[in-house]
């Protein structure tokens, strides 16, 4: 196991989850190259959510059914 650039034990789960969307929106899509597959995978599942239209139930909600073993 390689040793991390930053030491992130003292954050909690939530300030982790923070930190990482802050470095993943701080990403410039240019910089970013896209398959031809993953590209086409993409347009296909937003087609799909466009015909289907539900956008699903909040995390917290699917976490909550998941941790009580109801589905």
């Amino acid at each position: 196991m390689s040793v991390p650039i930053f030491d992130f034990s003292h954050l909690t789960p939530e300030e982790r989850i923070e930190l990482a969307e802050q470095l993943w929106d701080s990403l410039e899509p240019s910089g970013m190259s896209l398959s031809e597959e993953n590209a086409s995978e993409l347009r296909r599942r937003r087609s799909a959510l466009a015909a289907d239209g539900n956008l699903g139930q909040p995390w917290r909600e699917a976490l909550d059914e998941i941790e009580s073993g109801g589905a």
